[in-house]
């Protein structure tokens, strides 16, 4: 609930505040909400029945989370008289005592918002699921509503936004759904698709001692409320995290996933979060007059996170390679454990389509038995198709690798732009006397690799001058450090 434009009186017993589509009265220990007779497009209460029927539709949604709080609707006009208008009446919240409020002033929250976390997830096993709530959730619709709030941005940010910016968040977008749509097919058919909240404010939430109250869930459009229970959950994450805390949003969302036991990817919350930030930045250009630069800054601060966000959410494949023993296998597992991606070797994907398992013996002369060249096409071949698949399902991945052929690179570059996705090459480097020092003396792994091997594929390998070099000769987190900051770097 909005608190702008607040005035008090005596001792804070009454005191009114108005929000785009209503005034609200607080008296005592109630609070009455009417709604204003006006026409704004997306909503229209001009009729007393309309303002009537919102106020119904606004108790009942909000009792699914908060009943205690929702108590009634009353009538306004003269005694014995038909009613000119209707109050939504409620329970008053102590201000001191929200979300918001809380984390603002750097109060512990932490035990706070893990109750909200299960309470949310609780709400959305109950809540309603239909066809027409699944509906909402199809790649299609999605992508209606990413593109219908970057039109609006258009719209209302002309000379306030960063037009440089918009436009490149609305391209990520759109690169993250055309190339996720098994992603969100997924959702859909595994029941993830709510009848939700629709609007998860920090400001909204009250954390009481005998539990959190979670109020002003959006009623004035059903399609807006029916949504990915991931969404949901996004929305006040990306609120807390534009308030400053950042590692509480990341907090929450996995308290939410680990009592939903809903295991999206991470590049879904990336995505989510950006569209509930662009969503506020719609909500902050259509308050801004003239002047107001307070409202302004809001704007921006919101596009500025839609904008990291979406940049995080469209997913990597990273191809790391380099001539055996250069560390690139070491790499790979550094990396992918500490960014949380998937890992391919093509090691081992080469002895599983041979029938072997990992630690089976493959051992030959260069470009024969296992690693004769229709070996080698069938393991790249393999390997780019099975990164795609997790493309598609927001998962990033990384590929381990010698890629010592372009033909082999171009698979995995395709496997990225057919899911636009971001295809990223690192190249492990180190002197021949350390590789071949590697060699003699490392355990057995996937690997069937020697000396002799390592030294005719270095003067077999086509040249790669995309690829970013990264020196492995210092210690293995160095190495990974220079190999994470390569990928933040070069993401779009």
């Amino acid at each position: 609930m909005s608190t702008e434009n607040r005035t008090s009186a005596q001792d804070r017993y009454v005191s009114t505040a108005e929000t785009h589509a209503g005034a609200v009265i607080f008296i005592g220990d109630r609070v009455y909400k009417l709604k204003k007779p006006i026409d704004l497009g997306f909503l229209d209460f001009r009729d007393r029945e309309a303002r009537l029927w919102a106020c119904r539709r606004e108790l009942e949604l909000n009792r699914r989370l908060a009943p205690d709080v929702y108590l009634g609707l009353v009538d306004i006009g003269p005694s014995g008289d038909d009613p000119c208008d209707h109050a939504l009446v409620m329970r008053r919240m102590p201000e001191e005592r929200s979300l918001a409020a809380l984390v603002e002033t750097g109060s512990p929250v932490d035990g706070a918002v893990r109750e909200i976390a299960e309470e949310l997830a609780d709400f959305h096993v109950r809540a309603e699921r239909d066809e027409p709530v699944s509906a909402e959730g199809s790649p299609n619709a999605v992508m209606q509503r990413w593109d219908d709030n970057i039109a609006g941005l258009r719209d209302f940010g002309t000379g306030l936004l960063d037009a440089e910016m918009l436009g490149g968040i609305a391209d990520r977008g759109r690169d993250f759904l055309d190339g996720r749509a098994p992603l969100l097919e997924r959702r859909v058919h595994a029941g993830r698709i709510v009848d939700g909240h629709g609007d998860l404010l920090s400001e909204d939430i009250f954390c009481l001692d005998d539990g959190p109250r979670i109020l002003d869930c959006l009623e004035f459009d059903d399609k807006l409320r029916r949504l990915d229970a991931w969404d949901d959950a996004a929305c006040l994450a990306m609120d807390l995290e534009y308030r400053g805390a950042p590692d509480l949003a990341q907090r929450f969302l996995g308290w939410y996933g680990q009592y939903s036991g809903d295991v999206a990817p991470t590049s879904l919350g990336h995505f989510y979060t950006a569209y509930r930030a662009l969503v506020r930045t719609k909500v902050a250009c259509a308050k801004h007059a003239p002047g107001d630069d307070a409202t302004a800054a809001d704007a921006r601060d919101h596009l500025r996170l839609a904008a990291d966000h979406i940049r995080r959410a469209v997913p990597q494949l990273v191809m790391i390679g380099g001539p055996p023993g250069s560390g690139k296998t070491t790499l790979s597992e550094q990396v992918a454990a500490r960014l949380g991606l998937h890992s391919l070797s093509s090691d081992r994907v080469r002895k599983e389509l041979a029938g072997l398992s990992s630690a089976d013996s493959a051992a030959a002369d260069y470009q024969s038995g296992l690693y004769a060249p229709e070996h080698t096409d069938r393991t790249y071949r393999e390997l780019a198709d099975r990164a795609a698949e997790l493309l598609t399902h927001g998962e990033s991945v990384v590929l381990d690798a010698s890629w010592s052929r372009e033909q082999h690179r171009e698979l995995a570059v395709d496997a990225a732009r057919r899911t636009r996705s971001t295809a990223v090459a690192l190249q492990c480097t180190a002197p021949s006397t350390t590789t071949a020092e590697r060699l003699r003396h490392r355990h057995r792994t996937a690997s069937d690799a020697d000396e002799r091997v390592a030294q005719s594929l270095r003067g077999d390998t086509d040249e790669w001058p995309e690829a970013i070099r990264i020196d492995t000769t210092s210690s293995i987190a160095r190495s990974a450090d220079d190999a994470i900051e390569a990928l933040i770097s070069s993401a779009p």
